[in-house]
Parts: C-alpha cells; sequence; structure tokens
C-alpha cells in the first residue's frame, strides 16, 4: 500500500449490517431491507448525501446485531435506488464505492451511525512486472473455473479481463464466484492490492478443486441413472415380447424383488456376485424351464435367510435365575453353567455361544431346558431330533444337481427361527446312524466347533453361513454311542436323575398344578397327600426322570374328572388307601434287604436307565469238575467279573479256610434273580466274589450291607459309575451301610444330604477290605 496510490480520510455514516451478504467497491447489487434500525439508517442516508456503509453480520442468524455482531470492514456505497415492497419492506439498489473500516460507534438508537475510515484507492493500472503476472495467474484461474462450474456467461469475463487495475479486478471476480462469507469477508479485508490477488487466486483454486471433483461425482451418477434407465428400457420391451409370447409375465417384477431385497442384505462382495448371477441367470431362461423353478428355489432361501437380523440378549441374572428355578426343579449343575455364559455375555459381546450336552436318563427334562434358557435369554428356540437320522443330507443338504434339492435341516431351522442366534435344541444326539448315505454324526462335527461353525457351508446354499452366534445344547442319555470326536467339541454336563424328595417337590410344584389345569380342575377340586405321591413314585413308576409319574398323575385326574361329572362333587382326596382304586394293583416293588444274614447271597447294587436298583447275586457250590454256570442274562463284562474273582479266591485258599481244589471238586452256578432283565456293567465284581467266598467257606453275608466295585486278579477294587444312583436304591432298600470303590469317595458329595446321613458309606481298596465288612465275623455255617 502506497501513499500514492491510496488516500485515506474520514467521514461519519450510517450503517446497515448485512446477513449472508458481502459487497465489493464497483459493485452494484440490491437487497431487502425489513429491519427497523436498517430502514431507519436508510431514512437518514437519503436526508443526507445517499452514501450509507454496508457491512456483514459475523453470524447471519442474530435478528438484532450489536456493535459486537459486525465486521470492522465493509464498504462505503451509493444508495441508486429505493423501493417499498409490501410487508413494510425495501428493496433498495446500492453501488459499491470504497473500503472502509469502523473507528467508532457514534449512535446505535434509532440506527447505527459510525465514524469510518475511508480507503480510496487509485484506478490507475499497474507497472509491476510481479503484479501483472499476478493478475494474469488469476485471469487464468477464472477463466478455469468458469470452464468447471459452468454458471458465469462469457460476457461477464470478457468484461473483467479488460479492467487493467489490479485492486478493481480482484473485487470485481470475488463479486462473481461463488464463496463462502467469511472467505469474502477476507478478501474484502484485504486491503493492498496484491495481497488481495494472492487471497482471491488461493480461493479461486480451492474452489476449482472442489468442483472438478463435483463433475467427477456428477457424471458418475448420470451414468449410473443412465444405466438404470437402459436397464428399465429393456426390461420394459423385454415385458412386452413375453406378454406376446403369452409366457409369464411375472418373472420380471419377480426379478426386480429379488433385487430390491438383495440390496437391502449386507452379504460379503464374492455372495453378493454369486447371487446376482444367478438372478441375471433367471431373467435368461426361458418361463417353461425345469432349472427356472430350482434357481427360483435357490435365490428365495438365501434372501430369506437371517444373515444379520439377531434377538438382543436379555442380560439379567437374578431374571434368568428365577426363570430357571420356575421351570425345573434341581438341576443345579445346568443352571449354573447357563447363568455363567450370561454373566460372561454382558463383559464380552464377541462371546461365541457355548455347546452343551446335557447328558441322562429318560424324564428328566433335558429336552425342556433349552426352552427355558431361551424364555431366559430372550431368544427364539428352535428344536431337531436327531434319532435315527442316517443321513448326511440331513445336516448339510442337497447339492443343486439333484432333483428336488433342498437346504439341510440346520439351515432350514435357522430360517424357521428368523434370526441368527436362537437357542438350537439337538435331540437325541446319542441316537445317531449312519449307512451307505453317508455319516450325519462327521457331518455334525462342523456344525458343533466353536472354530469352525463360523462358516459354516449348505451343499444347496454353496454360500458360508455364520452360526458362532448360535448357543446349541445336545441332549443323550448315554455317552457311549457318541463318537468321540464329536464327543470333544461338546461340554458335558450329567444330569444323574432326580431322587425322591426331589420327585416328590417336582410333583407338588409341577406336574400336579399342570395336570389339573389341563384337564379343566381347580385346585381346590383334587388334593393329592404327600403319601400318595411318595407312594405313586416308589411303587406305580420306575425311573430317573419323571415322565412316568406324570401320566401317573394325569391317570388320576382323569378318573377324578369322570368323578365329579357323574357323581357331582366337588372335592376329591387322594391318600395311599384310596391311591390304590385310582391306578390299580402297584407295578413295582424294590427289593428290600434280607431279613436275615445268609450264606453265599450278597447284595449288589446296578444302574440302569431308568436309576438305581438293588440286585441279589446268589452262588451255590455242588459237587462236580469245576464248571462254572452263570444265569441270569448276564452280559459279558459280568461274566468276566465272575471268572476274575474265582481266579482271586483260588489265589487266596488258605486266607479263607477254602478247599484247595475246589475248583476241579465242586461246580459253581451263579445266579442273579429276575432273569428276563439283561444285566450287564463293570461293577459287581465284588459282590460275585463275596457271595462266592460266602458259599464257598460257608460264612453268612451280612443282611444291611451292599456293594459295588470291579475287581481285579490281585484283588484290588476298581472305581465305578453311577454312584447316585446306586447309593439311592440302597437307601430305598433299607441298606445301611455302602461299600464303594475307595477312588469313588470324591461322587459321594453329589448325593443328598438326607440320604448321605442315614448311610454308612465304607471306602475300599482291596477285596480283604470288602470281606472285612461284608461278612459276619467270627461265624460258620458247616452245612
Amino acid at each position: 500500500m502506497t501513499e500514492q496510490n491510496e488516500k485515506i480520510s474520514q467521514r461519519t455514516l450510517p450503517l446497515i449490517p448485512l446477513r449472508g451478504l458481502t459487497v465489493f467497491p464497483y459493485m452494484v447489487l440490491h437487497f431487502d431491507v425489513g429491519r427497523e434500525r436498517s430502514i431507519n439508517a436508510l431514512e437518514e442516508a437519503m436526508v443526507s448525501d445517499q452514501m450509507i456503509f454496508l457491512s456483514s453480520q459475523k453470524e447471519a442468524e442474530t435478528s438484532s446485531p450489536g456493535a459486537e455482531d459486525v465486521y470492522e470492514v465493509g464498504t462505503i456505497s451509493r444508495i441508486k435506488q429505493m423501493l417499498k415492497l409490501p410487508g413494510d419492506n425495501i428493496r433498495v439498489l446500492v453501488e459499491g464505492i470504497s473500503r472502509g473500516r469502523v473507528k467508532q460507534f457514534v449512535q446505535e438508537i434509532p440506527y447505527f451511525m459510525v465514524e469510518v475510515e475511508e480507503w480510496e484507492e487509485s484506478d490507475l493500472p499497474s507497472e509491476d512486472p510481479e503484479t501483472e503476472a499476478l493478475m494474469r495467474s488469476v485471469i487464468d484461474a477464472f477463466e478455469k473455473y468458469i470452464e468447471v462450474s459452468n454458471k458465469i456467461s462469457p460476457e461477464i469475463f470478457m468484461t473483467i479481463t479488460e479492467i487493467e487495475n489490479p485492486g478493481r479486478l480482484a473485487d470485481s471476480i470475488a463479486a462473481n464466484i461463488i464463496l463462502k462469507p467469511h472467505q469474502k469477508q477476507e478478501i474484502l479485508e484485504a486491503f493492498e492490492a496484491v495481497e488481495r490477488l494472492e487471497v482471491l487466486y488461493r480461493f479461486l483454486l480451492e474452489e476449482i478443486e472442489i468442483l472438478e471433483i463435483e463433475k467427477k461425482i456428477n457424471t458418475r451418477v448420470k451414468k449410473q441413472i443412465n444405466k438404470v434407465q437402459k436397464e428399465y428400457y429393456l426390461r420394459e420391451q423385454m415385458r412386452a415380447i413375453q406378454k406376446e409370447l403369452g409366457e409369464d409375465e411375472g418373472v420380471v417384477e419377480e426379478v426386480d424383488q429379488y433385487r430390491k431385497q438383495l440390496k437391502k442384505i449386507k452379504l460379503p462382495k464374492e455372495l453378493h456376485q454369486k447371487i446376482e448371477r444367478e438372478i441375471d441367470r433367471l431373467t435368461k431362461l426361458p418361463a417353461s424351464s425345469a432349472e427356472t423353478g430350482v434357481i427360483r428355489n435357490y435365490i428365495d432361501w438365501v434372501l430369506n435367510l437371517p444373515w444379520h437380523k439377531e434377538t438382543k440378549d436379555r442380560l439379567d441374572l437374578k431374571r434368568s435365575a428365577e426363570i430357571l428355578d420356575e421351570d425345573h426343579h434341581g438341576l443345579e449343575k445346568v443352571k449354573e453353567r447357563i447363568l455363567e455364559y450370561l454373566a460372561i455375555r454382558q463383559l464380552s459381546k464377541s462371546m461365541k455361544g457355548p455347546i452343551l450336552c446335557l447328558v441322562g436318563p429318560p424324564g428328566v427334562g433335558k429336552t425342556s431346558i433349552g426352552k427355558s434358557v431361551a424364555r431366559s435369554l430372550d431368544r427364539k428356540f428352535v428344536r431337531m431330533s436327531l434319532g435315527g437320522m442316517r443321513d448326511e443330507a440331513e445336516i448339510r443338504g442337497h447339492r443343486r444337481t439333484y432333483i428336488g434339492a433342498i437346504p439341510g435341516r440346520i439351515i432350514s431351522s435357522i430360517r424357521q427361527a428368523g434370526t441368527r442366534n436362537p437357542v438350537f435344541l439337538l435331540d437325541e444326539i446319542d441316537k445317531l446312524a449312519n449307512d451307505f448315505r453317508g455319516d450325519p454324526a462327521s457331518a455334525l462335527l462342523e456344525v458343533l466347533d466353536p472354530e469352525q461353525n463360523n462358516d459354516f457351508t449348505d451343499h444347496f446354499m454353496e454360500i458360508p453361513f455364520n452360526l458362532s452366534k448360535v448357543m446349541f445344547i445336545t441332549t443323550a442319555n448315554s455317552l457311549d454311542t457318541i463318537p468321540r470326536p464329536l464327543l470333544d467339541r461338546m461340554e458335558v454336563i450329567r444330569i444323574p436323575g432326580y431322587t425322591e424328595d426331589e420327585k416328590l417337590a417336582i410333583a407338588e410344584k409341577y406336574l400336579l398344578p399342570k395336570q389339573i389345569k389341563d384337564h379343566g380342575l381347580q385346585p381346590e377340586n383334587l388334593k393329592v397327600s404327600e403319601k400318595a405321591l411318595r407312594e405313586m413314585i416308589n411303587s406305580y413308576t420306575r425311573e430317573s426322570g419323571v415322565r412316568n409319574l406324570e401320566r401317573q398323575v394325569a391317570n388320576i385326574c382323569r378318573k377324578v374328572v369322570r368323578r365329579i361329572v357323574e357323581e357331582d362333587i366337588k372335592f376329591v382326596r387322594v391318600t395311599p388307601g384310596n391311591l390304590k382304586k385310582y391306578l390299580g394293583t402297584p407295578q413295582f416293588r424294590y427289593e428290600m434287604a434280607a431279613q436275615k444274614d445268609e450264606v453265599g447271597i450278597a447284595r449288589g447294587l446296578a444302574w440302569t436307565v431308568v436309576g438305581g436298583d438293588t440286585i441279589s447275586i446268589e452262588v451255590t457250590p455242588m459237587k462236580g469238575t469245576g464248571k462254572l454256570e452263570l444265569t441270569g442274562r448276564l452280559g459279558d463284562v459280568m461274566k468276566e467279573s465272575a471268572r476274575a474273582g474265582i481266579s482271586y479266591i483260588r489265589s487266596r485258599v488258605d486266607m479263607f479256610g477254602i478247599d484247595p481244589d475246589f475248583h476241579s471238586k465242586q461246580d459253581l452256578h451263579i445266579h442273579i434273580p429276575e432273569g428276563g432283565t439283561p444285566k450287564d456293567g463293570p461293577s459287581a465284581g465284588i459282590t460275585m466274589a463275596t457271595a462266592v467266598i460266602s458259599a464257598l467257606a460257608g460264612i453268612p453275608v451280612r443282611k444291611d450291607v451292599a456293594m459295588t466295585g470291579e475287581i481285579t486278579l490281585r484283588g484290588r477294587v476298581l472305581p465305578i459309575g453311577g454312584v447316585k444312583e446306586k447309593v439311592l436304591a440302597a437307601r430305598r432298600a433299607g441298606i445301611r451301610k455302602v461299600l464303594l470303590p475307595k477312588d469313588n469317595e470324591k461322587d459321594v458329595e453329589e448325593i443328598p444330604e438326607n440320604v448321605r446321613k442315614k448311610i454308612e458309606f465304607v471306602f475300599v481298596e482291596h477285596m480283604d477290605q470288602v470281606l472285612e465288612h461284608a461278612l459276619v465275623q467270627g461265624e460258620k455255617d458247616d452245612h
């Protein structure tokens, strides 16, 4: 800024704050004035010399600006025309004269009056080569801007390029391009012409870059629109052709619907392209083609799977515990594991679904646990029975090359659930079969492996589906028939069966109220005493679960309903005295402890699929040649245990006072009563050995002792399974002392405390200890 080019003077002028508008020198424009102070300022200017100061507001939204809300630098302008509009507004035409800076506000009411320093800029052309070069650069950039924006007429460009004064050139270009208010204000505040050109040049280059990007985007969008229009036109033509040919008119609409559905599903790029290709094939095939139905079926399956839809877990441990307790009595280990999973879900959202395997006898509530877990989590529940399944395609689906191909039952169940994180119950996993059609158990390996099931691929779908969010629960009656690799992928939780007290609680809390409701009765119509329920449990059912118990309760309810209807009575009470009237003769009896100590009869404990039971093993020695007779439908394992026991006895004849040649002079007949029932298992070894020694030595076996355990040739006692069920059976039979292998000592903790208090447990490691407790010491029968 040089003195010969600029002149500074001071003057007092009325001020109008402008909203979102910047006026430059040499610029002519019109705007509307509606605020009272601005109208007063106009009137004051018109009364004097028609000169007014125009400055932009810092914030356009401010409706009543003060002195601090207006930029100091503005433009001194001349009012050229005023026109009153309806609604007390005034349209004014102004011409920018020169820049000005507010020195002070003289007044604010009834209008702004300010003292302004005016910069009067010289109109002479520039003689500086650098300034001339800068002017040319600005003009080139302005030309490029016009080319890219396509919003300024060539006539304006021609007019502006004729300007030789650098300051006026900058102001004229700034007045014709689209800039943000703060950018225009920055140009206005550049009093020196060269500085003003530099600021303008920078803004022009920025705007050109933005406009070029915008142009590229517009071109791309336009191409896409043109493509869509072209496709629409071609589809309309295809629809018309199909109509003329009499073919299916709905294929195009169906394809359009498929494409809309596909857009809503966020699939990986490769999978998305695969489905796109299938949809394109559908449009190209004749409607009468057999493959059209196959493709349509495939697309329907893919698009209707819950790829991203999942329910939100209700992670409330207290509520979940209440639901589990409400639906099931006991089953503490199962409930504890479920609550642990929920607790981990609260802390870790990425936790994979566990694979739980509930193992236990029939009727203990394994299947219904799945429903309770789903209810406690607020998840969907699906159940799939595996019993007797022998075709691998049931799990993985059929390949689409086969006629009538469909997805496997895993994918079908997920679609049925409508979410990708249901509780999925795989029932009876121990009853899978296999034949020439494949091995379903092997197909389940991928489904039940937490490290692999995040991309489970069905043969029909040919697209990986994520099963890692699914909570799988499997059930089984026994682990023996489950393949080891499959079992290795599951977390086994054993449900050993219910005690008598647990069955009583279940009958009172769940079974009886449910059956009363199902049979149309009211609680006040029927009362079953506690003793009657115990009699039902012991004499009319023999099971680890409560399924048959529920049937007996239903049986009572049916007969009570008939009595109420026929005899017009309101209340029936069932007691042990009249229970036989409703259920008939008792179907079962538990073998009770013997009345006296007997020779050659030992009481063993056995595990069956319906719970524990006691068995009497009887041994009778006879003159003969050393034959061993085994009766009672014994399995191979029990026969081997008997032979192992005989060999042990032969090695210890001196200790027991037995004839050393008994094996060649006597025949032994070992019998287990109830011969119609198959018996097997490695738990009767010490019982048979005790009975044989008692028979050969003539020493009675104590009547109140029961035992279980396997024997080795050296007399060691090996551990067995099913301790809880066996001890409960001993309790029912009135046994006071139970001999268990030493290694099974830890299993006693699972037995209810009220049962443990009534039985003396002796843990043995060798057959000598068994005989010490089982045989009546000091007595010998010489018959």
